[in-house]
């Protein structure tokens, strides 16, 4: 292999049943992702203990990978999710106060300062329907807006069939569009 080679996924976890510290290179290359994923929905503080466990869960777990798939992220954010629905409370906790204050606590202070001058009503009015939503309409939403899956891959993270990613979104756009008449970017697709 060259330097610049990029190896798959599948086959750093393939290698890493042999060679554990090749599972490193799998935390290397998504944990910055799923951290902010995680963080959005419950915080940073809670963020860093989440995404950890979530990699120590894919590491014991990984002889159950299907290598057949070579982009694990959708089975870590599966994994994220899974751990995020034990801290429901949470999210919707960050999500209320979201709405009272328009500050995003996944942004820095300038950004926050940047935030609250351009859409401060409009980011509260959403984070209160954020909230609201079902909790499997809002694992959905999230995936599909913040963590850009596809929604194959959000059917293979929730594990869930691909009709019921597209039901759930549908159901959620419905209700933004709803509660927030003029937020634009709701279409489905």
């Amino acid at each position: 292999m060259t330097p610049t080679e990029v190896v798959a996924d599948d086959d750093l976890i393939r290698s890493s049943l042999a060679e554990p510290e090749a599972f490193g290179r799998i935390f290397d290359r998504h944990a910055a992702t799923i951290h902010r994923y995680v963080a959005r929905r419950v915080g940073h503080t809670l963020a860093d203990d989440l995404t950890a466990e979530t990699f120590l869960i894919a590491f014991r777990c990984r002889e159950k990978y299907d290598l057949s798939k070579n982009d694990s992220r959708p089975w870590l954010y599966g994994i994220a999710a899974n751990l995020l629905r034990g801290h429901q409370r949470a999210e919707i906790r960050q999500y209320r106060a979201l709405a009272r204050t328009g500050i995003d606590p996944v942004f820095s202070p300038h950004d926050q300062v940047l935030a609250r001058v351009d859409a401060a009503g409009e980011v509260r009015a959403l984070a209160g329907v954020l909230a609201a939503l079902p909790a499997g309409e809002r694992d959905v939403l999230t995936l599909i807006s913040q963590a850009q899956l596809s929604y194959p891959e959000v059917a293979r993270a929730l594990g869930i069939p691909v009709g019921t990613v597209r039901s759930r979104l549908h159901s959620a756009r419905k209700r933004l569009r709803k509660a927030l008449p003029d937020l634009e970017g709701l279409d489905d697709e």
